[in-house]
């Protein structure tokens, strides 16, 4: 949805005028300048390592601009939520944690208790009358409420209610910085700052920050590459590009289109400069030998040294041709789970319940942090023990991308060497295009993997998924650390996937972008949505509408594996040798029916063949004949892949 401010006059809270900032000899920034109205909304957006996150640095004071000032009202505060804070530690509960942010409440709250212990002993009108003005003020900073409000926040960031008392000590980095998070939302800045405060999120702890942000009260700043996240909660979008800060008077989406706009504007402008300058030079150069055209002259030459240049548009955008290799086509059933339960002690994952993966699905497995998403694709991928049965199909070629997957890289190797040493059959050429798909480019490739950023391995790791040659992907958070870019890159890359994927994700543009199915586990059983994200969305939200009884869940019944006899097994296994010979004389088939096509396609893109229209039509016939064959054959191998399916049933 494109949303566009309607821009209301407010005076500036903070102003950053003319900013000029330099790392080494580089400038990140260039007379930038950028006013922060009291009640803004603003999205940071650009390519990694533009400076978003310096500017937030910058403007909080952790780093001095080298030019420049920042200017801020007297009564401007500011809190600000950074990747450092994951290392912080404490001993104390995570509400407690959460409180300080009312460092004033809390301190009236312990002259109360001084107070009250005075008043053991001493019952002077003195004593008595400061107890009532401390009271007074405790009440008017609502202190009897800041508990019931820090708690309101940590449940709605997704911590449970008896997990509030536990030390922050106890939690990993991400919870912690969601307690971070928590404690910067109580104290309420008039200025907060937010550098990518999804990271750490699950669905709907994000959407339950993006209401919370549209209702503050204060400034906001948010650097993040989740686009929907920011479509949903700012109305101002200031770009980060070539040393400078560009605002658009939008949202993401409206920032998206604008930019277009601007940029054909910007190339049109740029494409009729470069034309005039063309004719004055070639003016200037014609008559420059006349003395009667010298004033002329003169006069163009000083009008092109005072000309203002305008700069060529250079797109940031990038299109992917990825083109996929299989060395198997899987068969119709990917993996049929039936009667599957999990648990972890007393607590219960999955519980009795089924799914099936069919060829060509294109799954996004959505939900909370805690419901057991992970263990879900882990068992999907067989490396999770279960009580139930899991049946993976015929010809399935997995490949598995987690977050741990980071961690064995090879450090040693360069990039390239990483993708050489992945299996697959293609040439340099063939990977370099790979690594150009996702910004590697260049001597890039020839860069260690121990210098890389988590988002540079990230970007590595889901390159060697995609070059493995499966025809069934498992991506565990695939767009944790990608940029914006990114993201787009490997949605372009998925889109051009034949195979079959399930991914688990946050990012609601992503899951947007490729999934045609929806699963969430609800009451320990998977549930499945068969549409969009945006399809499975308005019908959440046409449920939870609904007023009606919910429906009396149905006991399963168990089928019992059917007893054979040492002759039917016997006779299914020559069956199954027998369909098997079938199936690769079909493949071989497939194969040649694939070299002929390919062979009349290079007559087709013949311009001698494409101008002669007998001989183009009598290709084109035999490029039909030959599609319908194969269409033939692939039917011919779906049915047998799933009779060989059936009799492996017998046969284990």
């Amino acid at each position: 949805m494109i949303y566009k401010r309607e821009n209301p006059y407010f005076c500036s809270m903070l102003s950053i005028n003319n900013l000029s900032y330099y790392i080494g000899g580089r400038a990140l920034y260039e007379n930038a300048s950028l006013h922060i109205k009291p009640k803004d909304k603003i999205g940071l957006v650009g390519l990694n390592g533009t400076g978003k996150s310096t500017l937030l640095k910058i403007i909080n004071g952790d780093y001095q601009p080298s030019k420049g000032e920042i200017q801020k009202s007297k009564d401007c505060t500011i809190g600000f939520l950074n990747q450092d804070l994951l290392s912080y530690q404490s001993d104390d509960s995570i509400l407690d944690v959460a409180l300080e942010a009312f460092k004033e409440t809390l301190g009236l709250q312990a002259e109360i208790d001084a107070v009250l212990k005075q008043m053991e002993t001493d019952y002077s009108e003195e004593i008595i009358h400061k107890l009532a003005n401390l009271q007074e003020r405790f009440e008017a900073n609502e202190g009897y409420t800041i508990k019931a409000k820090a708690e309101e926040v940590l449940e709605g960031i997704g911590f449970a209610t008896k997990d509030l008392v536990r030390p922050l000590r106890t939690f990993s980095g991400g919870w912690r910085m969601r307690v971070m998070l928590a404690k910067l939302l109580l104290e309420k800045p008039s200025l907060l700052m937010l550098d990518e405060p999804t990271n750490h999120l699950d669905l709907p702890s994000i959407q339950w920050v993006e209401n919370y942000l549209k209702t503050y009260e204060g400034a906001v700043i948010v650097v993040s590459h989740d686009q929907t996240f920011l479509d949903n909660c700012i109305e101002t979008t200031v770009e980060v590009s070539r040393q400078t800060l560009t605002p658009y008077a939008g949202n993401y989406s409206f920032y998206k289109e604008e930019k277009v706009e601007r940029e054909e504007i910007q190339q049109n402008a740029y494409e009729n400069q470069q034309k005039m300058i063309k004719d004055t030079e070639r003016f200037i150069e014609r008559f420059r030998a006349k003395a009667s055209k010298s004033n002329q002259v003169q006069s163009r030459v000083k009008a092109l040294e005072r000309m203002e240049r305008v700069n060529e548009v250079v797109s940031d955008n990038i299109s992917v041709n990825f083109k996929f290799k299989f060395s198997k086509q899987s068969g119709r059933d990917v993996v049929t789970l039936d009667q599957v339960s999990k648990a972890y002690g007393d607590i219960t994952i999955l519980d009795n319940t089924s799914a099936r993966i069919e060829r060509g699905d294109k799954i996004a497995l959505i939900g909370a942090n805690g419901k057991g998403k992970s263990t879900l694709l882990r068992i999907i991928d067989g490396s999770e023990k279960i009580d139930g049965q899991r049946q993976e199909g015929y010809n399935v070629v997995k490949s598995f991308f987690a977050q741990h997957q980071l961690e064995a890289l090879n450090v040693n190797n360069e990039i390239l060497q990483e993708m050489v040493q992945a299996g697959s059959d293609k040439t340099e050429t063939e990977l370099r295009n790979v690594l150009g798909c996702f910004l590697f480019t260049n001597d890039d490739v020839f860069k260690k993997i121990k210098v890389l950023s988590g988002g540079e391995k990230s970007r590595v790791a889901l390159a060697k998924t995609l070059i493995s040659e499966a025809n069934f992907l498992l991506l565990d958070e695939p767009t944790n650390h990608l940029d914006m870019q990114s993201v787009n890159i490997l949605i372009q890359a998925l889109e051009q996937y034949e195979g079959t994927f399930i991914t688990v994700s946050h990012d609601r543009h992503f899951i947007k972008g490729v999934a045609n199915k929806i699963w969430y586990i609800e009451d320990h059983e998977i549930k499945e949505y068969p549409g969009t994200y945006d399809e499975y969305m308005l019908w959440r939200s046409q449920q939870d509408e609904k007023t009606d009884a919910p429906a009396v869940k149905k006991e399963k019944v168990t089928k019992p594996k059917p007893v054979r006899n040492d002759g039917e097994v016997n006779q299914a296994k020559k069956d199954l040798k027998k369909k098997e010979r079938e199936l690769e004389e079909i493949e071989d088939s497939i194969m040649k029916l694939e070299e002929e096509k390919a062979g009349l396609e290079k007559q087709l893109a013949d311009p001698a063949v494409f101008q002669d229209e007998e001989q183009s039509q009598k290709v084109n016939k035999a490029y039909e004949e030959l599609r319908g064959k194969e269409q033939s054959l692939t039917a011919q191998w779906e049915q047998i892949a799933e009779e060989i399916q059936e009799l492996q049933e017998v046969v284990s």
